[in-house]
């Protein structure tokens, strides 16, 4: 009889394990088809043997794989592997801001755009491009643009905090608020801008990773490590979270303390991610939704799935804008709103027919 009642239990647990396997099993072999695939395809066509006998020669280990050319071992890892580099990254830290933001707002439809930090971000970069940027080159308008997106989420939470405690609604309509403003300061910024100012910040808002470089690759990753790491040590307590603010204060958790320095890590994890490579929309809404579908709400395994489906993604969006258009390249932004826009109405969709409105 206690055998008849525990196998309907053992399967119930490890039906879950079974899913989060297979996800990330299956991610990860994305993740390296990606990789590979990326590296491999474009106006150089290289080989997956070339591919891979370069990366390991990079690392000292010397194979009979490693390209003939050194013309073409050389633009494997001055161009393509610091482009590869970065998408993975900035999916990671956008997928992973996303989770974190999901987490904090109670809500699967939150991303960070909401407290301003994508728009404050534009702002700033519209304003390193018309100026000149403080410091010369890219580099000044990767730092204005972090500065900007940062700058902007501190700012909606100062104004939405009142009495010692932050409301979220009044932190969303804050944001709102934010967000109606810088829009209004890069609509002026451009305005003001010369035709070629103006080129450069349309472009820049609709999201790229040409011309990646090891050195923004260093810069980015060091946030992004940091910042993550931070997230996954604040798992549990977001476990807690989710059971209600009342009753996760009764257990012990400090609230308004995680939602400050969560709040702060997506500004982080965001300006990093926009810092370089522009506005990429939906990556923050749509991979920690879809993960949170198979695995469930528990944080430390939403947050690894998010960090792995976010860097998916952004690899093989990039390897599409690249290669969809012969002789031109999509930006990278337009792409992830074609995807992210129909699943955000799908998202819609399915929460209002379970509260009894759309059929």
């Amino acid at each position: 009889m206690a055998d008849a009642v525990a196998a309907p239990v053992r399967a119930s647990v490890a039906r879950p394990r079974v899913r989060a396997v297979v996800l990330f099993v299956a991610l990860a072999v994305l993740l390296v088809a990606g990789v590979i695939a990326s590296a491999g395809v474009g106006q150089l066509t290289v080989s997956v043997s070339e591919v891979i006998g370069a990366l390991l020669r990079g690392l000292g280990i010397d194979t009979s794989w490693a390209p003939a050319s050194d013309v073409t071992y050389e633009a494997l890892w001055q161009i393509r592997f610091p482009r590869v580099a970065m998408s993975i990254l900035v999916g990671a830290a956008l997928a992973v801001a996303g989770a974190v933001m999901q987490a904090i707002f109670g809500n699967p439809l939150a991303e960070p755009g909401v407290v301003g930090v994508s728009s404050g971000a534009a702002l700033g970069a519209a304003l390193g491009i018309v100026s000149g940027g403080v410091l010369a080159g890219v580099l000044g308008t990767a730092s204005m643009a972090f500065i900007g997106g940062v700058g902007a989420t501190l700012l909606v939470y100062f104004m939405a905090r009142a009495g010692g405690r932050t409301e979220v609604v009044t932190l969303l309509l804050t944001g709102i608020a934010v967000n109606a403003f810088a829009g209004a300061g890069l609509a002026l910024v451009i305005f003001v801008g010369d035709s070629a100012a103006r080129e450069q910040i349309v472009f820049w808002q609709l999201g790229s990773l040409n011309g990646s470089r090891w050195n923004e690759v260093a810069v980015v990753a060091t946030f992004t490590v940091v910042a993550t790491a931070v997230a996954f040590a604040f798992a549990r307590r977001y476990d807690l979270l989710a059971l209600g603010e009342r009753t996760a204060g009764h257990l012990g958790l400090r609230v308004e303390r995680l939602r400050v320095v969560s709040i702060i890590l997506v500004a982080v994890l965001t300006g990093a991610a926009v810092a370089f490579a522009g506005i990429i929309s939906f990556v923050g809404l749509v991979i920690p939704h879809a993960v949170r579908m198979v695995l469930g709400p528990a944080h430390r395994m939403l947050l690894a799935g998010s960090l792995l489906g976010g860097a998916v993604l952004m690899v093989w969006a990039d390897l599409f804008a690249r290669t969809v258009v012969t002789g031109a390249e999509l930006p990278i932004g337009l792409l992830t709103s074609l995807i992210g826009g129909p699943f955000f109405f799908y998202l819609l969709r399915r929460a209002r027919s379970r509260q009894g409105g759309w059929a």
